[in-house]
């Protein structure tokens, strides 16, 4: 088994977590939610909780991993993450499922950011964490353009 082979997350899809986001009324049921979505993330394999993988900028530990696989003309991301705190591993769940299958150029045309303020996550994260997420897109972002440059 070389780990090479791509499971398929149990990820709802980007629109769907954003209709459940809205449904759920308390930040309470709101951070179960994002706990819940870390929950269902694909396992990052022990080999790469690798200092290669981690995030730099997060309070929490976070790993990233990105594969680039061609598809046509186009380098395609494939996003792997955890971290060791519940709601963080919610956060790169997120960012999974926004990125996750993207081409390079659609990932850089991307408003993670946006998407974060659109689902007042923004507002209810400390300040510490909101630069973690801050660090996660700009590590995806510069996955993907490394890959562009590549292809």
């Amino acid at each position: 088994m070389s780990g090479r082979h791509h499971r398929f997350s149990m990820l709802p899809t980007i629109d769907e977590i954003v209709s459940n986001f809205e449904l759920l009324d308390d930040w309470e049921e709101r951070y179960r939610y994002l706990i819940e979505l870390g929950r269902m993330m694909e396992p990052l394999p022990d080999d790469a909780h690798s200092d290669v993988n981690k995030v730099q900028g997060c309070a929490s530990q976070v790993w990233l991993q990105t594969d680039v696989k061609s598809s046509g003309s186009q380098p395609v991301l494939h996003l792997l993450g955890d971290s060791d705190a519940h709601i963080v591993r919610g956060l790169v769940a997120l960012l999974i499922s926004l990125y996750d299958g993207k081409t390079a150029s659609e990932a850089l045309s991307t408003d993670a950011l946006g998407l974060f303020k659109e689902l007042g996550l923004s507002e209810h994260l400390t300040p510490q964490r909101s630069n973690g997420v801050r660090s996660m897109v700009e590590r995806i972002r510069r996955d993907a353009q490394m890959a562009l440059a590549a292809s």
